[in-house]
């Protein structure tokens, strides 16, 4: 374990800031996405948008209180974490526990609420890749101590998620496991030679089931089947183009019309799209960019591996997260059910993330003595 001499600091304000803007967009378009799907549903307009207030009241709180807790104490708790988080996602099958929605079993009942521990799994493989990238950073070029411990911890954790059809999350995990090793030095022959092993696997298990093979032919083709699998990707392309420049205006969109499935979730970077125009797409990519940029900048300035790992870590998943469902709505990958951070509806994934940004602004605030930066 690196031994450095660290000193407390302020931590990154605009971090802080842009996951604010982030937040504030999602509370706005989720109103403006689901208002008339929630009054057929519920008979209650603002449904979702009291529920998701909700969830980022409770993650700003549990942002506040993590950004008081050093991170160095998650060193300790790396394999607790991780063995809790692989109990819930297994939980989700015990009867009366877990919750079927939309035909996939990935949730918890926690009363009138539900928690997704996928959202969790990949925070807990996070904390793992961290401690465990520090502990074996003399190693890590070691193909049986740098890359082999990993992959299989990577194999458990996918898998269970796998076993709940949760393609995106699974694939999530291997692609942050496979950039933080990068990130600490493994030999790049061993990485790429990881993604050939890999591709079999995610063909058999995309080409395995009826329907994700059709999600599969429908991205390379959706006019084939343009009123089944290819619909709600086509419908996604309408909503872009009818919002050229600057959109028709806020709430005005009529994709979220019944006509563009999945709005307020998967999709709503598409309302977005048609409701605020190209202006408004630019200025959500730019607030991406922004916090990758700033997550980054706190990672290369960490005090120690630790902390170095696990602000890149954290990072990755916020800005894969954004990059994969912002290529999906426009039609540059497959549909994977994969939400928009901070803006989608879903309480789990705005709780956790925020969580998340809590952490980073822990590790934000630590200086090694000697940093001038």
């Amino acid at each position: 374990m690196e031994s450095v001499e660290i000193r407390k600091s302020h931590f990154d304000s605009w971090l802080l800031f842009l996951t604010i803007l982030l937040v504030g967009v999602g509370i706005t378009m989720v109103y403006s996405s689901s208002a008339v799907l929630a009054q057929d549903r519920f008979g209650d307009s603002y449904f979702y948008l009291k529920r998701t207030i909700v969830f980022a009241a409770l993650g700003f709180l549990l942002m506040a209180a993590l950004v008081k807790i050093p991170y160095r104490v998650y060193f300790k708790l790396a394999y607790p974490i991780l063995f809790v988080s692989l109990a819930l996602v297994f939980l989700v099958f015990v009867p009366g526990i877990g919750k079927t929605i939309g035909g996939a079993t990935r949730w918890i009942r926690l009363g009138p609420l539900a928690f997704q521990p996928s959202e969790l799994a990949k925070v807990a493989m996070i904390l793992f890749l961290a401690y465990s990238l520090e502990k074996k950073a003399d190693k890590i070029r070691s193909f049986t101590i740098g890359i082999v411990p990993h992959l299989l911890v990577m194999f458990v954790v996918a898998g269970a998620i796998l076993s709940q059809k949760d393609f995106g999350a699974a694939a999530m995990i291997a692609v942050i496991t496979w950039f933080m090793l990068f990130a600490a030095g493994a030999k790049k022959s061993y990485l790429f030679g990881m993604i050939l092993f890999l591709i079999p696997f995610a063909y058999k298990f995309l080409a395995g089931e009826g329907y994700r093979k059709r999600r599969l032919l429908a991205f390379l083709n959706p006019w084939d089947d343009q009123y089944g699998a290819g619909f709600q990707i086509i419908q996604s392309f309408v909503a872009f183009n009818e919002g050229g420049w600057f959109g028709r205006g806020l709430g005005q969109g009529r994709q979220k019309l019944f006509y563009l499935p999945e709005a307020h979730t998967d999709f709503i970077f598409s309302v977005l799209g048609e409701e605020l125009g190209l202006i408004g797409v630019i200025f959500v990519i730019g607030l991406f960019a922004l916090f990758c940029y700033r997550g980054l900048r706190i990672a290369l300035n960490a005090p120690d591996l630790f902390g170095r790992y696990l602000a890149t870590g954290c990072t990755l998943l916020i800005c894969f997260s954004s990059i994969f469902n912002m290529a999906v709505v426009m039609g540059m990958l497959p549909t994977k059910g994969m939400t928009l951070p901070f803006i989608s509806y879903g309480g789990s994934s705005l709780t956790v993330l925020l969580g998340v940004v809590g952490i980073l602004l822990n590790i934000s605030s630590y200086r090694s003595v000697d940093d001038t930066v």
